[in-house]
């Protein structure tokens, strides 16, 4: 018996060790059903207005504004003054940023929670560039950190949509020393060291920070990233701003450190379509994204993941089931499903989804 005792201390000692010298580590003592019910989750759509915006967010994916030059449908944000409200179901109404200090790992995953605490690591985006958008870099986290107070921004792309010819800027040509490029920038001809690729629907991106990149005219696309909105906009092709009737401020001095100057070989992410299976296009320590063709039903099980599970609808519509729970996604709509999910299934007739976790 004193053996017992013994070593139920200890495993008691041994425990409050683990929560004293880890604030962030939570320890869930809960009997039958978790406190937290998890369905599929639909966000408000947060539109923001952009110089560059059309049309395409409003008339193909049924958002809705009276405005013609929305840029950006931001699905899921965490984003300081525009943090995204549940639209849908028993949580209608309250924010993501709520739901994160309520339920904490239970809604994130306990790695995810214990990683970033009550701040949601990534921003999901729909993007429409009528016009190109500027010449910009993202700085990284360190930078960010010491000059915004927030996190770096790595992103990756998935082309939904895009005109016949266009094209998107990512990276160098050539590598260029921080000189040569001031001396180009400085004479206006910054585009002539620049990598412009011609692209079509399904092409994927991943820019790390540091990556000069800008969308090109006529492109759709949809965007994750981390949870940031620090940008450097490097050129903006001289345009005025019709709200202001001045040119958009640039950011030449601030960039110069967070560029990164070096020739890559391939910018492209190269993968094949597995029907109704997951393919990997973004492994990175910042998120994980993977696609799924679904054709027919789909049955994923989530029980081991540990981490929140966003779909992004990029083709198609589909049905998804969770708990005898239905919701119809369509292209241009996001579902977010809580780290307390377990198995779903998803159908559609063709649809194709990008699969965003940690």
């Amino acid at each position: 018996m004193r053996t017992k005792n013994l070593v139920l201390l200890g495993s008691l000692l041994l425990t409050f060790n683990m929560f004293s010298q880890n604030p962030n580590l939570h320890i869930y003592l809960c009997l039958g059903q978790s406190k937290m019910k998890a369905y599929p989750i639909k966000f408000e759509p947060i539109l923001k207005e952009r110089i560059w915006g059309g049309e395409k967010l409003i008339q193909i994916f049924k958002k809705k504004s009276d405005k013609n030059n929305i840029g950006e449908s931001w699905e899921i944000s965490d984003v300081e003054g525009a943090v995204s409200i549940v639209e849908n179901g028993e949580l209608k109404g309250q924010s993501l940023r709520d739901l994160l200090k309520k339920f904490k790992g239970e809604f994130v995953g306990h790695k995810v929670y214990e990683q970033f605490g009550d701040d949601f690591p990534v921003l999901i985006k729909f993007i429409d560039a009528k016009t190109p958008l500027s010449i910009q870099v993202h700085p990284n986290n360190e930078l960010a950190k010491e000059r915004h107070n927030s996190f770096g921004k790595n992103e990756m792309w998935y082309i939904m949509d895009c005109d016949k010819d266009a094209a998107i800027i990512v990276g160098f040509n050539k590598e260029v020393s921080k000189e040569e490029y001031l001396n180009v920038l400085e004479e206006g001809k910054v585009l002539n060291i620049l990598n412009s690729e011609k692209i079509k629907a399904g092409d994927t991106f991943y820019i790390p920070t540091g990556r000069v990149h800008a969308i090109g005219s006529g492109t759709v696309i949809a965007e994750i990233q981390q949870t940031s909105d620090v940008t450097y906009r490097i050129y903006d092709y001289e345009r005025i701003d019709a709200s202001t009737g001045q040119q958009r401020e640039l950011h030449t001095d601030l960039s110069l450190d967070a560029i990164d100057y070096k020739l890559y070989g391939n910018y492209k992410t190269a993968y094949e379509i597995q029907e109704n299976k997951s393919v990997t296009l973004v492994h990175s320590p910042y998120f994980k994204t993977d696609v799924i063709e679904v054709k027919g039903a789909v049955y994923q099980n989530y029980s081991d993941l540990d981490s929140f599970v966003i779909y992004v609808c990029v083709a198609g519509s589909y049905e998804i089931e969770m708990d005898g729970k239905r919701v119809l996604v369509n292209k241009g709509e996001t579902v977010f499903l809580p780290a307390n999910s377990t198995e779903v299934v998803l159908r559609a007739n063709e649809a194709r989804i990008l699969e965003v976790y940690f």
